[in-house]
Order: C-alpha cells, then sequence, then structure tokens
C-alpha cells in the first residue's frame, strides 16, 4: 500500500489533533472552575458527589450532589467537548443544598462538582466514571 503526500499529510494531521485534544478538553474544564471559583483554594470536605463508579449507558449517567450550606454548586465532566454540565443555585429559603440529575458523558472520565459556601469558601468533590459506551456519539 502506497501512501500520496496527501494520505500521508491527513494521518499527520489527525494524529495531532488526537494528541492535542485532550489538553484542550482539560484546559476548558480548568477555564470553567477558576471562573466559578475566582481560583480560591478548595477544601476536599463539605461536599457529597455520587455517581456510579461503571455507566453501561454514558447517554444517562445519574449524578447528585450533597453540600450543607451552600450557596451554589457546579458539577463538571471533564472529559466532554462542553464540560459545563450544570449549575444549581440555593436560596435562602432552600430546604436542603442538594440537587440530582441525569448527565451525558462522552466516554471514561471525572466528574467533578465545586460548591460555594455561604461563607465565601469553595469545596471539591470528584468521582471516576468508567463509561461502556459513549453518550455523546460515541
Amino acid at each position: 500500500m502506497e501512501f500520496s503526500r496527501r494520505d500521508t499529510l491527513a494521518l499527520g494531521l489527525g494524529a495531532v489533533a488526537l494528541t492535542v485534544l485532550p489538553f484542550q478538553v482539560s484546559a476548558a474544564a480548568d477555564d470553567a472552575i477558576a471562573s466559578f471559583t475566582g481560583g480560591a483554594d478548595m477544601a476536599d470536605t463539605g461536599l457529597t458527589l455520587t455517581a456510579p463508579e461503571i455507566a453501561e449507558n454514558g447517554n444517562t449517567v445519574p449524578v447528585s450532589v450533597d453540600a450543607p450550606g451552600a450557596v451554589s454548586i457546579m458539577v463538571l465532566a471533564t472529559g466532554n467537548p462542553t464540560p459545563d454540565v450544570a449549575t444549581f443555585n440555593f436560596g435562602p429559603l432552600a430546604a436542603e443544598q442538594s440537587a440530582s440529575t441525569r448527565i451525558r458523558l462522552a466516554g471514561t472520565q471525572d466528574v467533578v462538582a465545586i460548591a460555594k459556601m455561604a461563607d465565601g469558601t469553595f469545596a471539591r468533590a470528584s468521582q471516576a466514571v468508567k463509561v461502556t459506551i459513549g453518550g455523546c456519539g460515541g
């Protein structure tokens, strides 16, 4: 089998794109976290993230978050092309600061939740989810 210059160039560009894409996705998640927290430090306690370790189908992955005393909670899927999944805001009359939803995951990745507490501090929790069938075209 012989490769023309076009074939070689196309294969090379495809390899570069596959190499750079994960870094851009991770950078998008890091940018979203920095935008939400303003670069503040995050504690590892005060927020509970519940997600399955293995999801048979990436189209509907159940996720729940709970952070007593939180003003808002942001959920991210770090491996998705658009990592922002949801932001839940809680008012002063909220009975509890928890939420649950189903999200779509492109493949095996980390789901991250960041909670902004009423005193201005932040808490972070993450859970690795192994997806056997991708949800975003996978």
